[in-house]
Parts: C-alpha cells; sequence; structure tokens
C-alpha cells in the first residue's frame, strides 16, 4: 500500500506545484483559488486486508491562491486519524467558505432549479474566514 500511495503522490505533486507556480508568475493566485480534497478520507486501518474504508469523519483538503493565507494548518484529528476533534467544517461550512472567497455570501447565492429558488448551502453553512489572508 506504501508503495502505491508514494507513486499516486509523485504523479500528483509536481503538476500540482508547477500549477501553482504558474499562476504565481502570471501573477494570477489572487484571482485564482485552487482546492484539493473530496467528499471523504480514508481510515486509518485496513478493511479485512483489502484497502481502506471511506472516513468521512476525518479527512484533509487545501487550499491555495483565491485571498486564502498560506502556511496555516486548522484542524486536527485523533491519534490515529480516524475522528475530526478540532476545527471541524462541515460541507456546508466548506461551501460557504468557497462562496465567500469569491466574494459571495452564501445565503445571497440563489438559483433556479426546475422552477424552483434554491440556495447552495440550504440555508446552512458559515464561511471560515480565519483561512483569509486579510
Amino acid at each position: 500500500m506504501e508503495e502505491n500511495h508514494s507513486r499516486q503522490c509523485l504523479q500528483s505533486d509536481q503538476p500540482t506545484a508547477g500549477l501553482l507556480k504558474d499562476l504565481k508568475s502570471c501573477g494570477l493566485p489572487d484571482d485564482t483559488l485552487v482546492i484539493w480534497g473530496g467528499e471523504f478520507g480514508r481510515t486509518p486501518m485496513s478493511e479485512k486486508g483489502d484497502g481502506r474504508d471511506h472516513n468521512p469523519t476525518g479527512f484533509t483538503m487545501w487550499m491555495a491562491g483565491g485571498g486564502v493565507q498560506g502556511g496555516q494548518v486548522i484542524g486536527a484529528t485523533d491519534e490515529l486519524g480516524l475522528w475530526a476533534t478540532e476545527g471541524r467544517l462541515h460541507v456546508h461550512d466548506l461551501h460557504a467558505t468557497v462562496l465567500h472567497l469569491l466574494g459571495i455570501h452564501n445565503l445571497d447565492l440563489i438559483y433556479h432549479y426546475k422552477g424552483r429558488p434554491e440556495k447552495p448551502t440550504i440555508n446552512e453553512g458559515e464561511a471560515y474566514t480565519k483561512i483569509t489572508s486579510a
């Protein structure tokens, strides 16, 4: 598993660093928000020796540019990495934070779907403003 993980990281590390470097050289990091993550993490233990299961209670995401203050680590998990114990955010908070970084208040954004007004954060979510550089 470790060998496969290392190989996968090598395939994404350099292109990701290249993207961030190119954005910086073009003067675009403040105008471009880069988000790396998924909707779940992986459990720290193997499931029957066949890999690890989905883990919605402790996982990592990172952001760069778009007003995000770099170099921060926000939150923590338990000693196994199974549960978020500090700085927990709900997915609605993440959505509200992304909208905030784009200059939009999450409850002000309304779109119409099948003739009904909808809000992407379903009237929930609060922007986590501690990640911003201002």
